[in-house]
């Protein structure tokens, strides 16, 4: 799933290079970490947080299938 998200973030933004996601799982729950460069978080929010209100609802599919947890946080250095 890390590649997935991964792959659709990197076509989102402006700087691909500078995007890093990272997965912690604990059993069910999956916590996915994106990192991406302070000019591009507004990108990947979305007007109004609809582009990561999307990836999220696709993630919930795939934990439907897989039984899993997912959850999606954008992390801010």
């Amino acid at each position: 799933m890390k590649e997935a998200v991964e792959r659709i973030i990197r076509s989102l933004v402006g700087e691909p290079d500078a995007v890093e996601v990272n997965e912690n799982s604990d059993g069910k729950n999956v916590r996915i970490e994106v990192r991406v460069a302070p000019q591009d978080m507004g990108r990947i929010i979305g007007r109004e947080g609809r582009t990561v209100k999307a990836i999220r609802s696709i993630l919930f599919v795939a934990g439907q299938k897989h039984g899993r947890r997912y959850q999606l946080d954008l992390v801010e250095d």
